[in-house]
């Protein structure tokens, strides 16, 4: 498989309520078809995908979204964040988004949206400023500034939660 499968079933065959809407059915698709992808590129085996910009990104599609279908509330979701963080960075560095349409933007700097650092959430912020989903980073953005992490990640990943970070779940719209 090469990264126009990739590219082709996640912009093409899929649509956005795939992408937004949890769905069994959708998470064990893409992992009967892509955890062999997603293994290579945790080896860093798919390296040379970065050469094409569309490669690029959909090295950090695998990293990044399909981690979090394949791996679903276990702490292998977020396993391979930071990898999909670095490479987003470096595909930013090189250019790449300049390359690309807003809806792929939005794949591209999602590493950025989903890291726990309030840094990278400046950097994400400014990144994010005109695409369409702009005011869903910046609500990313409110929970790590208040928090320093995502409260709905602390059980999965075996953290303790602080009082306020309970109460905080207890709000609609405390997890994405």
């Amino acid at each position: 498989m090469q990264y126009q499968d990739i590219y082709q079933f996640w912009f093409v065959t899929c649509s956005e309520s795939d992408w937004w809407n949890k769905s069994l059915h959708f998470d064990l698709k893409i992992k009967s078809q892509f955890s062999v992808h997603h293994r290579m590129a945790m080896q860093g085996e798919l390296a040379h995908w970065r050469a094409e910009p569309i490669g690029a990104l959909c090295e950090i599609i695998i990293l990044d979204q399909f981690s979090r279908n394949m791996f679903r509330d276990t702490p292998d979701a977020f396993a391979s964040d930071a990898l999909a963080l670095c490479l987003a960075q470096h595909a930013i560095d090189k250019g790449v988004d300049k390359q690309l349409n807003d809806t792929e933007l939005s794949f591209l700097y999602m590493p950025l949206m989903h890291s726990e650092s309030k840094i990278i959430h400046q950097q994400a912020e400014a990144l994010f400023r005109a695409l369409p989903n702009y005011e869903f980073e910046l609500a990313h953005k409110k929970i790590i500034d208040q928090f320093g992490r995502y409260p709905h990640r602390n059980q999965i990943l075996n953290r303790v939660s602080s009082d306020d970070e309970l109460q905080f779940l207890t709000q609609a719209g405390s997890s994405f």
